[in-house]
C-alpha cells in the first residue's frame, strides 16, 4: 500500500488560522524583524514567504536588506537596535551571511527572548539541555507533524542525515528527548545503506535529489524529507519520492511537506516571543 502522505501544508494552514484568531485578540501586535544580507535569490523567496506570511494573520513585521558589502558592525548596531525595540519581539537573520560577517557573532548579539530562529547559542545551550527555549523552526516543524499524524516516536529507531545547526543536529536532539535512539549521520558517514536499512524513521537533510533510494529502506518506514533542490523547472527533495512512496508508511512531500511547517513554527515562534516579552 502506497504511504500516506505527511502534509503539512494542510497542518500548517491549521495553525496560522489558530495563531491568526489569537493575535486579532491581542492589544499590541507582535513584531518581528527580517534581516537579509546580499541578494542570494533563495534566501530572497524565503524571507518573502516568511515576511508575506506575518502580515497574512496580523504580525507587525519589517524587512531590512543589506547590501553583500555590509560589515559585522553595521549588521550588529542594526541587531541592537532592535534589540532595544519594545514592538519588535522577534528577530530572525536569513542564513547564509556572507562569508567575510562572522554568523556565529551575529547570531549571538540577538537577545535570546527574540531568536525566533533558535540560533542563538543560549537557546542552542538551552535545547540540548532539555530546558525550555526558542526552538528552530524547521525542527520543530518535523516533531508536530509526526505528533500530528500520531505517530509513535517512543523507543524508535530514528536515523537523521545531515548534520547542520539548522536542521540535523537539532532534530535529532528533539527525537532524543521524545525517546527516539537517534543516529547522526553525514558525509562521511561509512556504509550508511547499513545505517538506514534500520530507520524507523528517516530524516534527510542533505540537499541532493534522489539521495535516498527504495533500497536504502526498510518497509514501512517513515521519511521526513527536509531537502530542496531545484532540478530543470521542479523543487524536489532528497527523496525519491514515486519509488520510495511504495514501501514507506508515511512520507512528506517537496513540496508542501516541511517548508509549510517551518514558516508556520516562525509565526508561532514569534509569539511565543511576544508572550514571553510583556510577561516583563
Amino acid at each position: 500500500m502506497p504511504a500516506k502522505i505527511l502534509d503539512g501544508k494542510l497542518l500548517s494552514q491549521e495553525i496560522r488560522h489558530n495563531l491568526e484568531e489569537t493575535i486579532s485578540r491581542l492589544n499590541q501586535k507582535p513584531g518581528l524583524a527580517f534581516i537579509q544580507v546580499g541578494e542570494d535569490p533563495a534566501s530572497t523567496i524565503y524571507v518573502n514567504l516568511k515576511n508575506k506570511a506575518c502580515k497574512e494573520i496580523g504580525i507587525y513585521s519589517e524587512l531590512y536588506r543589506l547590501q553583500t558589502s555590509t560589515q559585522d558592525e553595521e549588521l550588529l548596531s542594526l541587531i541592537d537596535k532592535l534589540n532595544a525595540r519594545n514592538d519588535i519581539h522577534g528577530i530572525l537573520i536569513q542564513l547564509p551571511l556572507p562569508s567575510h560577517i562572522d554568523t556565529y557573532r551575529a547570531l549571538d548579539s540577538i537577545s535570546p527572548s527574540k531568536d525566533v530562529d533558535g540560533l542563538n547559542s543560549i537557546n542552542v545551550g538551552y535545547l540540548h539541555q532539555g530546558r525550555k527555549c526558542l526552538v528552530p523552526a524547521t525542527p520543530k516543524g518535523i516533531i508536530r507533524l509526526l505528533e500530528y499524524y500520531n505517530i509513535e516516536l517512543d523507543g524508535k529507531t530514528a536515523v537523521v542525515i545531515g548534520r547542520s545547526n539548522l536542521v540535523g543536529r537539532p532534530i535529532a536532539e528533539l527525537l532524543t528527548q521524545k525517546n527516539a535512539t537517534v543516529t547522526l549521520c553525514h558525509s562521511r558517514t561509512s556504509l550508511l545503506h547499513d545505517i538506514t536499512r534500520n530507520a524507523d524513521i528517516l530524516v534527510s537533510a542533505v540537499g541532493s535529489h534522489n539521495f535516498i533510494k527504495k533500497e536504502m529502506l526498510r518497509e514501512g518506514v517513515v521519511i521526513i524529507d527536509v531537502g530542496i533542490s531545484k532540478l530543470e523547472d521542479k523543487i524536489v527533495g532528497d527523496v525519491d519520492f514515486e519509488n520510495v512512496k511504495e514501501i514507506a508508511s508515511y512520507i512528506t512531500p517537496v513540496p508542501g511537506g516541511i517548508g509549510p511547517m517551518t514558516i508556520a513554527m516562525v509565526l508561532e515562534n514569534t509569539l511565543e516571543a511576544y508572550n514571553k516579552l510583556s510577561l516583563l
